[in-house]
């Protein structure tokens, strides 16, 4: 039977997940948005074949298997707590919530209503990133020393919900949130942060830039983060390398998910991996998991433990000073 999704919120990172449904299987059978008769939902739904649209509550209100909400940030938790309850399976964009009380809160609901919820990290899926986190955790590199993640471009328009503090906007929460998944997913959870930003009078963090402490682990790496919004005239960054007692892993466009190119080096010599679009791939499981097919690679607890690091990032960021977890 056709898995039956609903998108909430007519943002343009749904632009890149609507095909990748589709590519899985599934089919988009609705489009819920805060102005659903407005001109611009209007001709988003046309542009995407979606034969219905509505508000928020209706979306939530008619029989779908799943919700992805790709709505701002401050936006997440009540309206992801919403689907669940109404017995949708529930996949939101990255980050899950805006700390972690509110994560737990949102993973104690999916728990309740026993839905799946996932948080929208399409790169964790991609073949370069697989390949990459089975050369870690195999031992190909030795001993991991550094891990570095960078992920930039330049937002011009000041009216910019990433600009927001009251929509949960930050350079943190957009896309630096990448490589600290990354760092986590590779490393696993890091013993202390340090931070510092650039913020905007409004106390939004325009530039990011954090160590992970990971001296409990193994060899004591450290892992470095940079993101900003203010980097490029143009054009975007998303790089991660891994350097070990054993050898470099480094990966071009890294966060880059629904692009076909990509350059994953092994000290320096290119690997050669099938293509793969990692949100449709993130779809495929996020489907298999909801029909009981398989175990979730990510349940809730990861987004848990996501948001716990991104908190005290924030708070070293504030106070200028190391924070252990």
């Amino acid at each position: 039977m056709t898995f039956r999704w609903g998108i909430l919120g007519a943002a343009r990172i749904a632009r890149a997940f609507i095909p990748a449904i589709r590519a899985a299987g599934g089919e988009v059978v609705m489009l819920g948005s805060r102005e659903p008769q407005s001109a611009r939902v209007q001709t988003f739904a046309n542009d995407w074949s979606i034969a219905r649209t509505g508000s928020y509550q209706e979306l939530i209100d008619t029989d779908l298997d799943a919700v992805y909400i790709s709505l701002p940030n401050a936006l997440h938790l009540p309206w992801s707590a919403a689907a669940l309850r109404a017995g949708k399976h529930v996949l939101t964009e990255k980050p899950l919530t805006l700390n972690a009380q509110e994560a737990r809160q949102l993973a104690d609901v999916a728990s309740q209503t026993q839905r799946v919820l996932l948080e929208g990290f399409a790169y964790r899926f991609t073949p370069q990133h697989r390949a990459l986190m089975d050369a870690v955790h195999g031992g190909q590199l030795g001993e991991v020393r550094a891990y570095r993640g960078a992920f930039g471009f330049t937002v011009r328009n000041s009216a910019d919900i990433r600009l927001s503090p009251e929509l949960g906007g930050g350079a943190l929460y957009d896309i630096g949130c990448y490589p600290v998944n990354e760092a986590r997913m590779l490393l696993g959870e890091p013993l202390a942060v340090t931070a510092q930003a650039r913020w905007t009078p409004d106390g939004v963090d325009v530039s990011f830039s954090a160590v992970l402490d990971y001296s409990h682990v193994g060899s004591g790496a450290l892992a470095s983060i940079d993101c900003g919004f203010d980097w490029l005239s143009g054009g975007r960054i998303g790089r991660s390398q891994v350097l070990g007692t054993g050898g470099v892993m480094e990966l071009d466009r890294a966060f880059f998910s629904d692009e076909p190119e990509f350059t994953l080096t092994r000290d320096g010599q290119p690997q050669e991996l099938a293509p793969g679009n990692g949100y449709a791939l993130m779809a495929a499981h996020f489907q298999r998991v909801a029909r009981g097919e398989e175990a979730a690679l990510y349940p809730p607890e990861d987004a848990v433990q996501q948001a716990i690091v991104l908190d005290a990032l924030l708070q070293s960021a504030r106070e200028g000073r190391r924070i252990v977890l």
